[in-house]
């Protein structure tokens, strides 16, 4: 019971909102080194599950590598990635870049995954009258692979998202940023409070991400079954 006080007691303390130490700042660190390594995983694993999605080619291959990330410890890349970054930069190459591809292999494997599952699984009937149709692969690809493996792309995403923003912490052991400092200071400083309200506020902001994908992802699934009436009527036609 005192720990839940400690926690909440701490959670209310306007003291710890504001400075370059607070609450504030330390969540606005977290979400954004969270979305940057998010964001370099898409630009890895999207492209790269659209091109085995589409063409069927080193599909397993793409399995092996998504699971080997998968097996790989978050603080084990970080440790193999730390000598050779902090030689390049004694300073971001300690605090930010180990971390930073850690969680990039971290996120990777789900977003591939899911990507290429995703445009995998869309009918092949399509597919072909679209071809029949004299359209790309390109034109294919957009207009109606994507739309159609919207919703299985947005589930992982969602999961790489949660698994990075609760696994950033990390970072925080490094001499890094975000939320992960108070759970450190909190255990250097024998402050429960700060500690588990460290932890709420990642569990808080992971839920946050997850919530905010599950509300898009009904918003996108009305507009892509309709594109999949529309594709079927046209390849019926055809």
């Amino acid at each position: 019971m005192q720990l839940v006080t400690d926690t909440i007691a701490w959670l209310l303390d306007p003291a710890n909102w504001g400075g370059n130490q607070g609450i504030v700042t330390r969540l606005l660190e977290h979400a954004v080194f969270s979305g940057i390594s998010i964001a370099i995983a898409m630009a890895i694993a999207v492209p790269a599950g659209i091109w085995i999605g589409h063409t069927g080619r080193f599909a397993a291959l793409g399995t092996n590598v998504a699971n080997l990330g998968r097996a790989l410890p978050s603080l084990a890349i970080i440790g193999l990635v730390l000598p050779i970054t902090a030689a390049i930069d004694p300073q971001l190459g300690f605090k930010v870049y180990p971390t930073l591809v850690a969680m990039v292999v971290l996120a990777v494997p789900p977003i591939l995954v899911n990507c290429q599952a995703g445009i995998a699984g869309v009918d092949r009937d399509l597919v072909e009258a679209a071809r029949a149709m004299g359209m790309t692969e390109r034109q294919i690809v957009r207009g109606i692979e994507l739309p159609l493996a919207m919703a299985p792309i947005l589930a992982g995403l969602r999961s790489a998202s949660v698994q990075v923003i609760a696994t950033a912490t990390l970072g925080a052991f490094f001499g890094g940023g975000g939320l992960g400092r108070f759970l450190v200071e909190g255990i250097a400083q024998r402050d429960d409070g700060m500690t588990f309200g460290g932890v709420v506020l990642v569990a808080a902001l992971a839920l946050t991400v997850e919530g905010a994908f599950i509300v898009l992802q009904r918003v996108i699934r009305s507009p892509g079954l309709a594109r999949m009436e529309g594709a079927r009527a046209a390849a019926g036609a055809a």
